[in-house]
């Protein structure tokens, strides 16, 4: 089959956040998203807002931005959106918040959307949809061509533990400390056609694959390949789907800051004739399984040899490396705000301190919601006075 690539202007940028909707007394998910999407779209076409919508659960609401040109200017698109919907949540006596995993609501109580497509998901993965109680970060970056787009998906799969370990935020599922950094990657990696994306030789086994999946009756659009970075031919871009929910605007700016950078680097080693990398597929795995077990603590291999480096300074040597091209996009201090969030700590690190410190998960809840009404990491915890 032929997928056609709508080629994106270079570097442009779109972000896809999901938000989980929480009962300001309880911190359990509250199905609310079809009561209250209608009235935020009531004064657009068709009654749909252009920039919220339905994810799979009834709990959640997607805001996504337009096409943007800089990480500051995503941010400040999902702020306008986040202005209009906040009063409609907080009015029903619910609240909104983002992470990877909510930290005890049950996923077998959560409401599927009216949606067709997600109820056809449910009764095509039964369990393994069912469980999908969990939200990301996703961004899109622009790439010109279909055969840049499959290289760059293959280069871009090295920096897998980076994004996982910066982004981190789901440690507890069900009410239950899973000792995971990030328990969503796991949980999502159940669908089959989810998790680390093949490493393809070109567009047309790009095509060939697709062809076989929809022939075979395994997907019904390329839509439901759901890699980690894929690329998006309605779009134009490479979709970065690595990310947990990040609990404030600053670190979801700052992870569409590092996949912008990341993208256009890789876009110009191309244009100057070079053949990007493609990292061993037992190194992706074994590298995305460290970061999303120990977070920023892991150590990730770093070639055939099995030399290892902490993960806390590959990042930090990416930020350098990538801040010369930053400077050009205009998104520096958004970049560098990448050492600011590991020398706080993720959010799965920010988590654990409020139980660690006494509090119940019915607090994280509440440390969550604060973090993305008031967009500021929560302060680290002073030492109880002996």
């Amino acid at each position: 089959m032929q997928i056609d690539f709508r080629s994106s202007e270079r570097s442009s940028l779109g972000v896809e956040v999901e938000l989980e909707i929480v009962d300001q007394a309880t911190g359990e998910l509250h199905s609310a998203a079809s009561e209250v999407l209608p009235v935020l779209g009531r004064d657009h076409p068709n009654g749909e807002h252009p920039k919220a919508k339905h994810e799979l659960l009834e709990c959640t609401v997607e805001i996504i931005t337009g096409i943007c040109s800089t990480a500051g200017e995503a941010r400040a698109d999902l702020a306008g959106t986040l202005a209009e919907l906040t009063p409609l949540i907080e009015e029903r006596g619910l609240a909104l918040m983002c992470s990877g995993s909510h930290p005890f609501s049950d996923p077998a109580k959560q409401d599927i959307s009216p949606n067709p497509r997600y109820h056809q998901l449910v009764e095509d993965m039964q369990w393994m949809a069912r469980r999908l109680q969990i939200f990301g970060i996703h961004v899109h970056v622009g790439v010109r061509s279909p055969e840049k787009a499959v290289a760059m998906v293959n280069a871009l799969c090295g920096y897998i533990p980076h994004f996982l370990a910066l982004s981190a935020s789901s440690p507890y599922w069900e009410g239950q400390d899973t000792g995971l950094a990030s328990s969503r990657s796991k949980v999502f990696e159940g669908l089959p056609t989810a998790g680390l994306p093949y490493q393809l030789s070109g567009w047309d086994q790009f095509e060939q694959f697709m062809d076989t999946l929809i022939s075979a009756k395994t997907i019904h659009t390329i839509r439901e390949v759901w890699w980690d970075i894929r690329p998006h031919p309605g779009f134009g871009t490479i979709e970065l789907r690595i990310c947990d929910g990040l609990p404030t605007l600053g670190e979801i700016a700052t992870v569409a800051a590092m996949s912008q950078c990341l993208v256009e680097r890789l876009n110009t080693l191309i244009d100057r004739g070079y053949t990007l990398p493609v990292p061993r597929s037992w190194i992706i795995r074994e590298n995305k399984w460290r970061a999303a077990r120990y977070g920023l603590d892991a150590d990730i291999i770093m070639d055939d040899q099995g030399r290892l480096q902490p993960v806390r300074e590959a990042i930090e040597e990416l930020v350098d490396e990538l801040t010369p091209v930053a400077k050009r996009l205009g998104c520096s201090e958004e970049l560098r705000n990448a050492l600011a969030i590991m020398e706080r700590g993720p959010s799965y690190i920010r988590q654990r301190e409020v139980v660690a410190a006494g509090g119940t998960l019915t607090d994280v809840v509440e440390s969550l919601v604060t973090e993305l009404r008031t967009d500021r990491l929560t302060p680290t915890p002073k030492p109880a006075l002996s």
